[in-house]
């Protein structure tokens, strides 16, 4: 019998991203565990389903002593960092060739080179070279030797964070340049979500190192309260809205009956089989964190092309389960619609007989939960009057209790925002900031933390109103609207740019 399993969440974007969508009463949104996540977390599950080396992207895959800790002299193991390198379009040291590096993120960096196919595409033009560095703690770059050991407990797990993570990309391609005599190599860095928000942070961080940045929908405002909690599901009903007002309000109504149901006689058996589960329902809330990550998961990959990159889909998938929900006979209940669309998502093909929802009872072992609780600490609520998912509001106290509980680590809520910046970013950038692409989609329920106009001639804010989640980094199709080839074109001008500044002032500087 085929089955599917529920992917946890972990952010998140993310990230970032990244947490199921936890429901811990009837109508109450709470707890780390259930703030939005981003799309990295399908790189474990989706990896073992479709093998890589059928990817049409050449590479070779190397490993590098990394430190464990760049910030002190503590006498650590080193562990390995994978990374993934093609030189074929490469023109060489001597041509001062460009070097493309993707900012990994937190998942298998595999996954993500063979979803940014823009680099891929855009590197013979510029005869560069591509590098994906994998993020410590993710895929095979375990520090101890394991992800059992990496993941066991609060000291192994001290050294995941995000300026750690830019610490090893700054070193590798320090050191790689170094071995290839090219120092002079100017280094452009990519980056979608958290790898986005990599991309950007290290051209702030590493001015020196990288001469810009393409940090495709990457949330560096969704910390604190530099942009409101509820934007991001506000976005996601948004997008349920604007295809179709009876949806989103057919799906607003779900959770009350979805509630009342499972406290009934027989009634979360009753929910077990409408929705077609393998196995009985513990709650009726495991029902709505399902439905919860679909509708989000939805949002970010509302690509106007059918696609696989999380689920099998269709173009404008939004479009089609609200299609279906309303074009539901007379009569039909509203928890036979809310299945019949949210299959859209989860059985698309009509392969799967029945949804299996068994997942790590503690839904904690990702690095991203880790990264959540310490450093990465995004508010989110959700609005009464404008989201189709239940009210609640931020609660920082019952996210730092889970956290001791299940990490004992205390969060840093202000830790980014001291680290990387975020109050007064307007200022701040185009002061001390350069060269740096900020591109969204509005579709992206991501994009209401991610800076949406330009701050200076040299950081571009580049927004459609139709894009989702990073999706000016997938491979190009002949399916592309023109608004996304537009898009496109307008980064490489902007990168094409920056090489060439950068190539003029270092010939003047020669012939001084």
């Amino acid at each position: 019998m085929a089955s599917i399993t529920k992917f946890t969440l972990c952010l998140g974007f993310f990230l970032l991203l990244s947490f199921p969508l936890t429901l811990s009463s009837p109508l109450h949104l709470r707890s780390s565990k259930n703030a939005p996540r981003f799309l990295a977390d399908f790189s474990r599950t989706i990896n073992n389903s479709r093998p890589l080396k059928y990817s049409k992207y050449r590479y070779e895959t190397r490993y590098f002593d990394q430190i464990l800790d760049h910030f002190s002299f503590s006498d650590l193991p080193t562990f390995r960092q994978r990374y993934l390198i093609n030189t074929e379009h490469w023109v060489g040291s001597g041509q001062l060739g460009p070097i493309f590096l993707y900012c990994g993120n937190e998942g298998d960096i595999e996954w993500f080179a063979v979803n940014t196919g823009f680099v891929w595409e855009i590197a013979p033009r510029f005869g560069a070279m591509i590098i994906f560095p994998e993020h410590r703690y993710y895929g095979e770059s375990m520090p101890y030797g394991s992800r059992e050991e990496a993941y066991k407990n609060v000291t192994t797990l001290a050294h995941l964070t995000a300026e750690q993570a830019l610490a090893d990309y700054a070193v590798l391609i320090t050191e790689l340049k170094r071995n290839l005599s090219a120092q002079a190599c100017p280094v452009v860095l990519f980056g979608g979500s958290y790898g986005g928000m990599l991309a950007a942070w290290m051209r702030l961080k590493y001015p020196h190192i990288a001469i810009g940045a393409l940090a495709s929908s990457a949330p560096v405002l969704q910390f604190e309260d530099i942009v409101p909690p509820e934007i991001f599901y506000d976005i996601v009903s948004n997008d349920f809205r604007r295809e179709s007002v009876d949806c989103f309000n057919t799906i607003k109504k779900s959770w009350n009956v979805i509630a009342s149901e499972g406290e009934k006689n027989d009634g979360l058996l009753r929910l077990t089989r409408t929705f077609r589960f393998c196995k009985k329902l513990e709650t009726a809330d495991d029902l709505s964190n399902w439905l919860s990550s679909a509708y989000s998961y939805l949002a970010m990959g509302n690509y106007p092309y059918p696609s696989d990159f999380l689920m099998p889909m269709p173009g404008n998938p939004i479009k089609e389960v609200c299609r279906r929900i309303d074009s539901c006979p007379d009569g039909t209940g509203i928890l036979q619609r809310i299945f019949e669309g949210v299959s859209v998502y989860y059985n698309y093909t009509g392969t799967v007989d029945c949804f299996d929802l068994d997942d790590d009872p503690h839904g904690m072992t990702s690095g991203w939960d880790w990264q959540a609780c310490s450093e990465m600490i995004m508010p989110f609520a959700s609005s009464k009057n404008t989201s189709m998912f239940p009210a609640y509001d931020y609660d920082y106290t019952s996210e730092e209790e889970l956290c001791l509980e299940n990490f004992h680590v205390k969060p840093r809520p202000t830790w980014i925002t001291t680290e990387f910046g975020g109050h007064g970013f307007k200022s701040v950038l185009k002061t001390f900031g350069s060269n740096i692409i900020f591109s969204n989609g509005l579709l992206d329920p991501w994009s209401g933390g991610s800076v949406l106009e330009d701050i200076s001639d040299t950081i571009v804010a580049l927004v459609t109103e139709k894009g989702a989640h990073h999706l000016d980094l997938r491979p190009a199709t002949a399916q592309d609207p023109d608004w996304l080839v537009d898009q496109r074109t307008a980064e490489v001008e902007l990168i094409k740019g920056w090489l060439e500044e950068y190539y003029e002032k270092r010939k003047a500087t020669f012939d001084m």
